[in-house]
């Protein structure tokens, strides 16, 4: 399931959130140039090793950093940058610019001990931002549960009933994200192609964990909710769906209504 954009605006400018990107892309943009150059061996020396991880736990803290801020590719990267647009900024409007970092960092680390704790005797490195990702959906689902989410919609046949868009409410769009692609995927059944399944639940749970100390002191963001699967009419003088993720709201005032891959 593609989500395309959320109909939740906020209310500060995510100036974190688009550090993120720049950052996951600039680390990406660095991997292709060193490749490119003849360099050897960079995904498995800034890549999450778990062999390396239960040996040298301190010696080896580093990479789950920089494992965060490197891809398996283009796909990889761009999912992965799509959800952190569509989710990030209303998790950083709702806990603050300082705190919004700290928790993305918090979620990655428990993404990574995650798969270490449960297959440490893997040699194969893991990179991508997913797992800190999946932080951040936890958060929002807490945050914003009922938002409305626009998404391609899945069922070919439906497009005739509600067109090439449905939205979905915040809550629906998470628990598929979880159960199906994480769980069902990943751990019942799982699959054989390279996905970090278990750094995904683990920075999920992390972020289910961490959000509510994170807001400590901060008032909670009041929010669109969802009414109906057919994408809203375009707001007055815009194009598209609803208005995009990102759309500020005057403050205090509500709107109506992925080597190993993770």
């Amino acid at each position: 399931m593609i989500p395309v954009r959320d109909i939740n605006p906020t209310s500060t400018t995510p100036y974190v959130n688009y550090l993120l990107i720049a950052v996951n892309v600039l680390g990406f943009l660095v991997q292709l140039l060193l490749d490119a150059g003849g360099a050897l061996g960079v995904t498995e020396a800034y890549g999450v090793v778990p062999t390396r991880i239960a040996l040298d736990p301190a010696g080896e803290l580093f990479t789950v950093f920089t494992a965060m801020f490197m891809h398996g590719g283009f796909v990889h990267l761009g999912g992965n940058m799509l959800f952190l647009h569509i989710f990030g900024d209303n998790v950083e409007d709702a806990v603050g610019h300082g705190r919004y970092l700290a928790f993305y960092l918090l979620a990655g680390l428990a993404a990574a001990s995650a798969q270490v704790g449960v297959d440490p005797s893997s040699p194969i490195p893991m990179v991508g931002a997913s797992g800190a990702i999946g932080g951040v959906l936890a958060a929002y689902v807490l945050l914003y549960p009922k938002a409305p989410v626009l998404v391609l919609n899945p069922v070919p046949l439906l497009w005739l009933v509600w067109g090439l868009f449905i939205t979905l409410p915040a809550w629906f769009f998470v628990a598929y994200w979880f159960v199906w692609e994480q769980l069902l995927s990943g751990v019942i059944a799982p699959r054989t192609d390279g996905v970090a399944f278990y750094a995904h639940i683990g920075g999920f749970l992390g972020g289910l964990l961490l959000i509510r100390p994170m807001m400590t002191g901060r008032e909670r963001r009041p929010t669109r909710r969802w009414d109906g699967w057919r994408p809203p009419p375009p707001p007055p003088g815009g194009f598209g769906p609803g208005p995009p993720s990102g759309r500020r709201r005057p403050r205090g005032i509500s709107p109506k209504g992925w080597d190993r891959f993770n």
